[in-house]
């Protein structure tokens, strides 16, 4: 029987990566004969997974999309880290009805009754003994993100309302290229129509999202990454820092846990950090809580400043 089920979930798994493969390269694949995958096949229809088959030249399997969500085919390590996620996205806004937390609690309290029954009573005993802290962070409607993942796949031209920092609504008219969760905010980089260049919005600001029939044809992306072209949005008037501290990285990714810092362990008990700040006094801050001697690299300014401050401190000792 071990055996067996070790055979339904690896062809469960090649099935779910969406393409279809023929007789030939499953069986391949899996190592079995021709007449046990058949075997297997007709085994995964009868647990509700929907798998088409093709006959004749060109024929092949597919999984395809169900009208009911069959068991889900998750080891023990899955299910938790699927109910992780899950609480997790749940105490990440104002849960207000639509949003994306909001339906993450949802799924969260009824994620059982999709889990093979060998570990319902397992994921029971998580959602029991768990107990998520909230992080304030501005809500975005499950209904938008779907719209607008639908809208990128397509390359459908969108347009809605915009909300600026300064409250005033504008139209804007875009066509979009990624979705971007960062800091626990989302986002959605786009192309202006208008303003013919990029602008990436913040999608709690949006409202009134209307996709067309229309279609755009893709522009190379202006930076390598969508979060990378964010990130230089949000530095643009930061200064780059590079230092050394004399602690594991561990350590000095919790001291920097509020900033975006790239760490790097220069063995068991050295990190190099590259950080955007706006002020050398975030670096003492943080550094203040590591009791760790560190070195600043760049820039000279903030170099000046905190050897100006160790004097100071020093002096009134």
């Amino acid at each position: 029987m071990a055996d067996v089920t070790q055979r339904i979930l690896a062809l469960l798994a090649t099935l779910q990566t969406g393409r279809a493969f023929t007789a030939d390269e499953l069986v391949a694949r899996l190592g079995v004969s021709p007449r046990t995958l058949r075997r297997d096949i007709d085994r995964l229809r009868g647990y509700g997974y929907p798998v088409r088959t093709q006959p004749g030249p060109g024929g092949h399997y597919r999984l395809t999309a169900g009208t009911a969500m069959p068991p889900l085919a998750l080891d023990d390590d899955e299910a938790i880290a699927t109910l992780l996620g899950l609480a997790t996205l749940a105490a990440t806004g104002s849960a207000a009805g639509g949003s994306v937390d909001e339906a993450a609690t949802r799924a969260y309290g009824k994620i059982d009754q999709f889990l093979p029954k060998r570990l319902r009573h397992r994921a029971a005993q998580l959602r029991a003994s768990l107990e998520t802290g909230p992080s304030g962070a501005p809500s975005v409607s499950a209904d938008v993100l779907a719209a607008l993942a639908d809208a990128v796949r397509h390359r459908h031209v969108i347009t809605f309302g915009y909300a600026g920092r300064d409250g005033a609504v504008t139209s804007r008219q875009v066509h979009p290229y990624r979705h971007v969760h960062h800091h626990l905010r989302w986002y959605l980089l786009a192309w202006d129509v208008h303003r013919e260049d990029w602008r990436v919005f913040r999608l709690d600001r949006v409202t009134g999202l209307r996709t067309s029939t229309s279609t755009f044809s893709p522009r190379p992306l202006p930076a390598e990454t969508a979060l990378d072209y964010l990130r230089q949005g949000l530095h643009k008037d930061r200064s780059r820092v590079v230092l050394t501290v004399e602690a594991p990285l561990p350590a000095v990714a919790d001291a920097f846990r509020h900033q975006d810092a790239e760490l790097e362990a220069l063995g068991d008990r050295r990190t190099k950090a590259v950080l955007m700040l706006d002020t050398w006094q975030w670096l003492l801050l943080a550094l203040a809580f590591l009791d760790a001697d560190f070195t600043v690299h760049e820039p000279p300014g903030f170099r000046a400043a905190c050897q100006a401050f160790g004097a100071r401190l020093l002096g009134r000792g």
